[in-house]
């Protein structure tokens, strides 16, 4: 998880070199990320219900091999064409597969439900370590050997994991179950039916808007504003480094208070952290903070998503009904990342995509305030004798 979020995490790096040899726009780059979310977010509720069904070794060693794949044709992609379809529509079902929402689905299953935040915050810290590892990594790829043998490498890494996948044996383990073991298709329309559920799948959309702007655009817009590549690069890894922090902090927090009224805390800090970050003068403290703060709430609101979906609904179907829920937050994260590059290639200005996140902030901490967190109870279902 750890390297597939990573890979990810460092996708701004890559942007400026590619789009430069290949002499493309941000727009073209910044639109291939976009439909990797949105890839993402499509293919997760799928690739749930096959760990649900089949258990989650299976879809990790498939993701795998996805990103493997994609990572290598990026390298080697001339068109806009092939870059969308290796970097946005590859790797996105690769995400799928390697990333929470397959890892933390699993956890819930083999872990006792007292200890469950404390498992997803530790897992998600241990990600965020991963995460903070390849910002340095890549760039240091890129600067010795240039970015198309550094997304080979990645792509050689990716498929080394592959024995990391057979841990994960969560098919069928006792005691997850719920008082009533309804079928697949009763679990989905149940939640849909919620309206939590819904909630949260909006609210969820203003995360990935935010994270994926500033990761993919934060580097351009630094090295717009005259400060140096040093500089992005040191604040993408801050990011990851206080991410680890914040994500475990955050687990922690879950198990002792109510998570909807935590995920309201994060929104409204976020939004109130990127008002400052945009109305102070810009200088490379300044970005340090910001990276820092941010950071430490970058990934926390998954976890607690996460449990929250869990809490409700129980743990039988978790990683389908969080990919559902992980549509929300894959339409922002291709909003975030498409306009991003499109208003700056109208406006030659990032300010209104910044107005925009801090909008979506503000609507998400209203959305998640009122959600019904109560655990749905099921009848149990008795056989009728023959």
């Amino acid at each position: 998880m750890g390297v597939a979020l990573g890979v990810r995490h460092v996708q701004g790096l890559f942007m400026l070199p590619i789009s430069m040899e290949r002499g493309w726009s941000r727009e073209t780059f910044g639109f291939a990320m976009a439909v990797q979310n949105l890839t993402w977010g499509m293919a997760q509720p799928f690739t749930g219900m096959f760990a649900d069904r089949f258990g989650s070794t299976k879809v990790i060693a498939g993701g795998l091999v996805f990103y493997a794949v994609g990572l290598f044709f990026m390298a080697h992609a001339t068109t806009s064409t092939a870059l969308i379809w290796s970097a946005g529509v590859c790797i996105g079902i690769a995400l799928s597969g390697t990333a929470f929402g397959v890892v933390y689905g699993a956890l819930s299953r083999l872990v006792a439900p007292d200890r469950r935040s404390w498992a997803l915050g530790l897992a998600g810290a241990i990600g965020g370590l991963g995460q903070f590892a390849m910002v340095p990594t890549a760039q240091a790829l890129i600067d010795t050997w240039g970015w198309g043998s550094a997304l080979i490498s990645l792509s050689v890494v990716t498929a080394l994991l592959l024995p990391l996948a057979l841990p994960m044996k969560d098919r069928q383990q006792e005691g997850v179950t719920d008082a009533a073991d309804i079928p697949m298709s009763g679990a989905i329309m149940e939640a849909f039916k919620h309206p939590g559920f819904w909630l949260l799948n909006a609210g969820f959309l203003a995360c990935g808007f935010q994270l994926a702007f500033i990761a993919t655009h934060l580097p351009a817009y630094l090295l717009d504003k005259g400060l140096r590549a040093s500089d992005a690069m040191a604040a993408l890894a801050i990011i990851a480094l206080t991410n680890i922090f914040g994500t475990y902090g955050f687990g922690l927090l879950g198990a002792r208070y109510r998570k909807k009224y935590l995920l309201t805390g994060i929104y409204l800090m976020r939004t109130f952290v990127m008002a400052l970050f945009v109305l102070l003068p810009l200088s490379t403290l300044s970005v340090y903070l910001f990276a820092a703060v941010m950071g430490f709430m970058w990934l926390g609101t998954v976890p607690l998503t996460n449990g929250l979906v869990s809490q409700i609904f129980g743990v039988r179907y978790i990683t389908t009904l969080f990919g559902f829920v992980f549509f929300g937050h894959q339409l922002g994260s291709f909003l975030g990342v498409w306009l991003g590059g499109r208003v700056f290639e109208a406006t030659k200005s990032y300010d209104l995509i910044w107005l925009g996140a801090m909008g979506l902030g503000l609507l998400a901490a209203a959305l998640h305030f009122p959600v019904c967190d109560r655990k749905i109870l099921r009848q149990p279902i008795t056989e009728v004798p023959s």
